[in-house]
């Protein structure tokens, strides 16, 4: 794949319309990593305060491309994800949660339908408390999943699965409710 097609697939990746929750917007790709790269940012919100007061998590998606492929990556294309949310402190301290968020980022990619190589990944539990002048404030827990995957593909243009996919990875993580089958997110394309 050349400048001009790579140009021509991250036209396509730029229609995805996630649901009305996630605000994605395109960022800086890092240039080192690989000879192509396109990434977005997402901030999801519980729609309650139309502000950066409702946002509930966060997140990035960067898709790489080296021609040839590298070693490690097990194909020509390389997925990279980072999503943060709020959780609550119950379930900051649940034991199991690491293993939780790695099968919501499993789950979620595979019933988007993504077919995928060498998955990576960590799952870390953050925990704050607050003290002096900031102890009026609640102590908070976040839950932060960094993953990485090569999907496989037969036409580049299927890749707009794997960001669906990061999509519902960052909806789960967020809490929000899933949308039932059969019954489509009415969402107008919501870009920064």
């Amino acid at each position: 794949m050349d400048s001009f097609a790579f140009d021509k697939l991250i036209d396509h990746l730029r229609l995805i319309t996630p649901r009305a929750e996630i605000i994605l917007e395109e960022v800086p790709a890092p240039q080192k990593l690989a000879t192509y790269s396109f990434a977005f940012s997402a901030d999801v919100s519980n729609g309650l305060f139309g502000d950066a007061e409702d946002e509930i998590a966060s997140g990035r998606f960067v898709l790489l491309h080296e021609p040839g492929g590298q070693d490690t990556w097990e194909g020509e294309f390389r997925c990279v994800t980072f999503v943060r949310a709020d959780v609550d402190v119950m379930m900051q301290e649940d034991p199991l949660l690491p293993e939780v968020g790695w099968s919501w980022f499993l789950e979620s990619i595979t019933n988007a339908g993504c077919e995928f190589n060498a998955p990576s990944g960590t799952v870390t539990r953050v925990s704050s408390a607050s003290f002096g002048k900031l102890s009026p404030r609640n102590d908070e827990s976040e839950m932060e999943i960094r993953a990485s995957w090569s999907p496989i593909v037969d036409d580049p243009r299927d890749l707009i699965k794997h960001i669906e996919g990061w999509c519902n990875l960052i909806s789960e993580v967020a809490g929000l409710p899933p949308i039932p089958e059969g019954v489509s997110a009415i969402t107008s394309a919501k870009r920064k």
